[in-house]
């Protein structure tokens, strides 16, 4: 038992010394489109995906590359409580089975896609540290925000609505 305990902690704490400069946490990257710097040194991008897509259009190629730092899913975060400064929870937000160019881009929600929000809302909040900083992005094309506000028992600081059509959503909370 101590020994186990003893490994944890140790395999922790390196976590914590190789990404000491690692201040904020993109909890589900994709393509990193909102980034002004797609390999910001103070970013750990994590995505449950990595994976390339070629798409052809009658106006050319797009490719759509998900290539995270690390594997992984934002409702089972593999780092300690209070590790991060800063967090970005931008999760799918279209219910389509088809995969099309945004749904690659961007992922699908599934069934249960209410209790896999729920748990990443959760997971975002133990990984930031005290008066740290969640900003959440929602585009409300099938989903009001409203309706998703609801899955977090946590209180929005400030939000900001954006896009042609207004349905973006940028929510900032504070732990």
């Amino acid at each position: 038992m101590y020994t186990s305990t003893l490994f944890v902690s140790l395999y922790f704490y390196i976590l914590v010394l190789m990404n000491d400069e690692k201040t904020v946490l993109d909890v589900c990257c994709g393509p990193r489109g909102m980034w002004f710097d797609k390999n910001d040194s103070r970013a750990l991008y994590l995505d449950k995906r990595k994976e390339t897509h070629v798409d052809h259009f009658p106006c050319g190629i797009k490719t759509i590359t998900i290539d995270p730092d690390e594997v992984g899913d934002f409702t089972d975060i593999n780092y300690p409580d209070n590790s991060f400064y800063h967090v970005v929870f931008d999760p799918p937000h279209i219910k389509r089975n088809k995969l099309g160019h945004i749904t690659k881009k961007y992922g699908n929600l599934q069934d249960g896609w209410q209790d896999m929000i729920r748990q990443g809302f959760k997971e975002c909040f133990r990984v930031l540290k005290p008066n740290g900083t969640l900003v959440f992005k929602w585009s409300e094309v099938q989903f009001p925000v409203k309706e998703i506000l609801k899955l977090t028992d946590k209180k929005p600081l400030y939000g900001h609505k954006s896009g042609k059509r207004m349905n973006t959503h940028w929510i900032c909370f504070i732990k």
